[in-house]
């Protein structure tokens, strides 16, 4: 039982941090094109 909470916490921390690097991706991108459209 303690491995599989131990796994479970594993995945989660890697979901969190994938979605946050994506969510960052994305305003990143945003950004990127928004200062490109003005030239």
């Amino acid at each position: 039982m303690e491995r599989w909470k131990e796994r479970g916490v594993m995945l989660r921390v890697f979901v969190y941090v994938f979605a946050t690097h994506a969510f960052a991706g994305f305003v990143w991108l945003l950004f990127y094109v928004g200062q490109n459209a003005q030239k």
